[in-house]
C-alpha cells in the first residue's frame, strides 16, 4: 500500500467527480478544473447554474457538447499545465470555453489556442454562462432536470469546501492571486452559513473552509458589529454538527481566539496557516511579517490552549536572494516549531510578480538540493509525531472502501489529498464512506497511520 507522498503540491484540489449520467438528448458541457480548492468552488458554481437551466454534465470529452477549463495561474508551471489542458480538450472536442485566473490574461490564452471559443476570468459566472448559451444553447425538461438541493458538487457526497470570502488585501512579492482576483470580498454571513446548513441537511460531514484570507473574513465591512467576523462565524458553523476545517488562515493576533473553539470541540483542531519562510530578511523580501520568533510563541501559545491541535503550513524554498544561512534558520525554525503537516514549493517566477525583479536568484540545482533538504527534515518529524499517536484512539471519517475491503479514512489531523491518511485494512464490513468511526492506531509510517476499529 502506497503511502501519501512528500511532494503533493499542497494548492491542488482534490480531482472533481461527475456521477449524474445526462438524459438522452440533453446538452452537455463538460468540466476540466484546475487549481486549488477555490477554484474548484467556482466550477461548482457554474455547474450548478448550467444544471438549473437543463445542461448535463459530461465526465468526458466526447460525450460533451462543448467543454469549460477552470484554469490556474498560480505559477508558471500551473499556467503551462493550464495551457496543455485547453490544448487537450480543443482536440479531443474542439469547442472550449476557458475561465479562471489564467483566463485574466485571454492575450496569454488566444495566443497559444486562437481557436477557443471565449476566455473569462476568475469567478465571472455570468460571463461564462453567455458564452455557453452562445455555443451550446439550453433545452431544459422541467419533469426531468431536477438540481440537488445543494446544488452540483465535485467533491464526495460526505465533505465539501465552504468558500467565505473572495479575494486578497496583502501584496506577497512573489503572489499575483490580488492581481487576478482583486481585494477582500467577503459574503454575507448568512448566505455562509445558509449554505453550510444546506450542505449538512444534505448529508455532508466536514465543512472545509477556504478563502483567500480566511482569518481577515468581514474586515472588509465598513459598518460592522464586530472587530474580527471570523470569530462569530466558526462558533455558528460548529454548531451545526459537522466537523468544521479551517484553511489559509493568516497569523494574525486574532487567530488566538479561535483556539478555544477548538479545545471545546466546535471547530476541528487544525490550522492551515502559510508561514512561506522562518528568516526575517527572506519575509521582508517576500513582503511578509517578518516576526518569525514572535509566531513561535503563538505556536506556543495555541499548543497551550489545544495541546492536540494540528498545524499545517506552506514554505517556500530558494526566494530570491536566499542564502544558505537564510535557509539554515528555516530549518532550525522547523526544529523548533514541529509543525504536524508541511507543503513546500520551490520558487518559481510568475508572470506579473514583483519578486521577479529581484537580485540573487538562487540557481535550480540549489533550490532542488534545499528542497530535499527540507523535506527530509519534514519527513522526520513527521515520522516521530505519527509514531506518538500508535495506541491512541481517535476518530476518523471513512473516504473510500476498496474492492479488497481496505478502508481508507483521515484523521481530524487531515485534510483530503493534502494530508495523510489512516487505513484500516481488516474488520470494514457494514462501514460505509462517510461514516465517521473510532479506531486503535496500531502502525505508523512517515505520513500514513494504520488502525483496527474499536
Amino acid at each position: 500500500m502506497s503511502q501519501n507522498p512528500p511532494s503533493l503540491r499542497p494548492d491542488l484540489a482534490p480531482a472533481a467527480r461527475f456521477s449524474d449520467a445526462p438524459r438522452a438528448g440533453q446538452p452537455t458541457i463538460g468540466m476540466v478544473s484546475l487549481g486549488c480548492p477555490k477554484a474548484l468552488v467556482d466550477s461548482e458554481r457554474i455547474l450548478t447554474r448550467l444544471r438549473a437551466e437543463g445542461y448535463g454534465i459530461s465526465p468526458d470529452y466526447s460525450g460533451a457538447d462543448a467543454v469549460i477549463v477552470n484554469t490556474c495561474g498560480f505559477l508558471d508551471s500551473a499556467k503551462a499545465e493550464s495551457l496543455e489542458a485547453i490544448g487537450e480538450a480543443l482536440a479531443e472536442n474542439g469547442r472550449v470555453i476557458v475561465t479562471g485566473c489564467l483566463g485574466a490574461e485571454p492575450e496569454y490564452i488566444t495566443g497559444a489556442h486562437p481557436k477557443v471559443l471565449a476566455v473569462t476570468g476568475p469567478h465571472q459566472y455570468e460571463q461564462v454562462l453567455d458564452a455557453v448559451h452562445a455555443a451550446v444553447p439550453p433545452d431544459p425538461d422541467p419533469f426531468i432536470d431536477l438540481l440537488p438541493a445543494s446544488g452540483v458538487k465535485l467533491t464526495p457526497r460526505h465533505y465539501s469546501y465552504l468558500k467565505i470570502s473572495e479575494g486578497c488585501n496583502h501584496t506577497c512579492k512573489f503572489c499575483i492571486i490580488p492581481d487576478m482576483r482583486g481585494k477582500l470580498t467577503s459574503r454575507p454571513a448568512k448566505a455562509v452559513l445558509r449554505e453550510a446548513e444546506k450542505l449538512v441537511e444534505s448529508g455532508v460531514r466536514e465543512l472545509l473552509v477556504i478563502s483567500q484570507d480566511t482569518s481577515a473574513y468581514g474586515t472588509d465591512w465598513k459598518d460592522r458589529d464586530e472587530k474580527f467576523p471570523i470569530l462569530s462565524l466558526a462558533r455558528d458553523m460548529g454548531g451545526l454538527g459537522a466537523w468544521v476545517r479551517m484553511h489559509y488562515v493568516y497569523p494574525y493576533p486574532h487567530v488566538r481566539e479561535l483556539i478555544p473553539l477548538m479545545a471545546d470541540g466546535l471547530v476541528l483542531p487544525y490550522l492551515d496557516i502559510p508561514f512561506q519562510h522562518a528568516h526575517p530578511d527572506t519575509l521582508k523580501r517576500m513582503a511578509r511579517p517578518a516576526a518569525a520568533a514572535r509566531t513561535l510563541d503563538e505556536i506556543a501559545a495555541w499548543r497551550d490552549i489545544c495541546p492536540d491541535i494540528t498545524l499545517r503550513s506552506t514554505f517556500i524554498v530558494g526566494y530570491p536572494g536566499e542564502t544558505e544561512a537564510e535557509f539554515q534558520t528555516l530549518l532550525d525554525w522547523m526544529d523548533e516549531a514541529q509543525l504536524d503537516r508541511v507543503g513546500c514549493f520551490q520558487y518559481e517566477n510568475v508572470a506579473g510578480a514583483r519578486s521577479n525583479a529581484l537580485p540573487d536568484h538562487v540557481p535550480d540545482e540549489v533550490k532542488q538540493e534545499r528542497w530535499d533538504r527540507f523535506m527530509e527534515k519534514a519527513q522526520a518529524i513527521s515520522e516521530a509525531k505519527l509514531a506518538a499517536k500508535v495506541g491512541q484512539r481517535i476518530d476518523v471519517i471513512i473516504d473510500d472502501i476498496d474492492e479488497d475491503g481496505i478502508a481508507t479514512c483521515r484523521t481530524k489531523a487531515d485534510a483530503p489529498e493534502i494530508d495523510g491518511n489512516l487505513f484500516i485494512d481488516e474488520g470494514t464490513d457494514g462501514l460505509s464512506v462517510g461514516e465517521i468511526v473510532t479506531v486503535e492506531v496500531d502502525e505508523a509510517g512517515e505520513y500514513d497511520l494504520w488502525g483496527r476499529r474499536v
